[in-house]
């Protein structure tokens, strides 16, 4: 069985997937930190994303690997845990450019589906449903409004030591939901199949039983 999560940065796909996961006691796929990771790596080599020759390159000696179990999972690139690393404000401002280069798409993409194989598994990202695994038994889209998106990413930038005013972080979500949903290469778009959860006003305890319970039913057959 595949949960597949699609939904705008802020709208508690990670943390509500990886509760998923631990509750189930199935695979949690974090796409999110693979392309966060490609960024990072490309960021520090000072390779812009428009560089063809370069992202083809940098994509070649990238190696992305998960341990742990949620919500102690760490990402790991090339042997270094960059868990925290890949979730600093130039990499957040960054990633929607680097993860929709074809290239890096399809070497993930490739990635994600072998490791769908190996059991069942929650995922998250913004084209899990329409590209990645169109055939999962349960889609849902993720969203919140932006006002209540930006004032989760202050929470999560505090914990960083980052300071930024909720107005800041809303200007960037809502170019950031630009980005992502007019992109040519797999835009952020909700499926006709799918189902809306709108977290808006949720706690991430009703998100999580949400969507436990729509996973339960399939595991117990």
């Amino acid at each position: 069985m595949i949960i597949a999560i699609d939904g705008p940065a802020g709208s508690g796909k990670s943390s509500t997937a990886k509760q998923v996961a631990k509750r189930l006691g199935i695979i949690h796929l974090d796409t999110g930190a693979m392309y966060r990771a490609v960024t990072l790596f490309c960021l520090r080599k000072g390779i812009d994303f428009r560089d063809e020759t370069g992202m083809a390159k940098a994509v070649s000696e990238i190696q992305i690997s998960f341990t742990g179990s949620p919500p102690d999972t760490r990402t790991w690139l090339n042997g270094e845990d960059v868990s925290d690393a890949i979730r600093s404000d130039e990499v957040t401002k960054n990633v929607s450019d680097y993860c929709a280069v074809g290239v890096v798409r399809e070497a993930l993409v490739d990635q994600q589906r072998a490791i769908a194989k190996t059991g069942n598994l929650v995922c998250e990202g913004r084209d899990m449903t329409t590209v990645v695994f169109p055939s999962a038994e349960i889609k849902i889209f993720m969203t919140a409004s932006v006002e209540e998106r930006a004032k989760r990413r202050k929470l999560d930038f505090e914990k960083l030591g980052v300071s930024k005013t909720v107005e800041e972080l809303a200007a960037e979500i809502a170019e950031r939901d630009r980005k992502d949903s007019s992109r040519s290469n797999s835009p952020l778009r909700q499926t006709d199949d799918a189902t809306l959860l709108d977290t808006t006003g949720m706690t991430l305890e009703e998100q999580i039983e949400a969507i436990v319970q729509m996973g339960k039913p399939l595991l117990d057959k």
